[in-house]
């Protein structure tokens, strides 16, 4: 069955508070990952980011080793998985302090070799988002990962993006360089996830918030629980309506067959 990423990412804004309400609201609808994002502001190079407020926001959101923790024993505590975006080496090996099992590379770093390399090594399994690179950058990258344990997210890197740029196809050609593909959707709402449902993913990640008035881009474009439920309960849908049941009939119609069958002379 395709696996719901919730990506919470910074949503939370530094309140763990917040963040639990999150991570249980991702649970009771339907998510199987809780996903948020590891990285240092000290490691921040200059940019835009300095001008516009974003150092400011990521400087609140930053989470420390201990509040990973908190927030991945909640996470088992709610029964679902927990997973983070890493941006460095530095931030990888913070969060292999805290688990082993699950990372994710974020688009930006899609072709950072020596990120990968680690990733590589130390986690069980790696989910490597696309959005931004060219097929040949894409075809490096993987090259550096046991295929056996990564899966390629499509992604069309833009906040929120348009259905016309979604560019689903795409999928395809990158399933050619792995056999495990899924989709990271930056469309509001979910019934884009549901048309991307039809190329057979592993994986959906949505953007995920309780609420639209937080503060912060993402919160603004985020899923909220009731769109998360729709989603999660569509594709439970589509997978016992696909289970293949063989060529004859089914066994609910053998009292239709057995009784209505030629109940008409002639």
């Amino acid at each position: 069955m395709t696996k719901i990423v919730a990506e919470i990412g910074w949503n939370h804004m530094g309140d763990m508070d917040l963040a639990k309400r999150m991570i249980s609201a991702a649970a009771e609808n339907g998510a199987d990952f809780a996903k948020f994002q590891t990285w240092s502001v000290i490691r921040l190079k200059p940019g835009d980011w300095d001008n516009d407020g974003r150092r400011e926001i990521y400087e609140k959101a930053e989470l420390s080793f201990e509040q990973h923790l908190i927030l991945k024993k909640y996470c088992e505590s709610e029964n679902i998985e927990f997973l983070s975006s890493v941006f460095s080496v530095k931030d990888a090996e913070l969060l292999k302090g805290i688990t082993s099992s699950f990372v994710k590379i974020p688009s930006f770093e899609s072709c950072n070799a020596p990120l990968l390399q680690y990733v590589n090594k130390e986690f069980d399994h790696i989910y490597l988002s696309t959005g931004t690179s060219t097929y040949k950058e894409i075809n490096e990258s993987v090259k550096l990962l046991d295929k056996t344990k990564t899966t390629l997210l499509h992604c069309v890197s833009s906040y929120p993006c348009d259905p016309s740029t979604a560019n689903l196809p795409r999928i395809i050609q990158l399933r050619k360089l792995c056999p495990r593909v899924g989709y990271s959707d930056h469309i509001e709402g979910v019934e884009s996830s549901k048309v991307a449902l039809e190329y057979n993913i592993n994986v959906i990640e949505k953007h995920f918030t309780v609420d639209h008035n937080l503060p912060g881009r993402d919160n603004k474009f985020a899923i909220l629980p009731h769109e998360l439920k729709d989603l999660s309960d569509y594709i439970k849908l589509r997978e016992t309506m696909n289970k293949p049941l063989g060529e004859d009939f089914q066994e609910a119609e053998l009292d239709s067959r057995n009784n209505y069958r030629g109940r008409f002379n002639g």
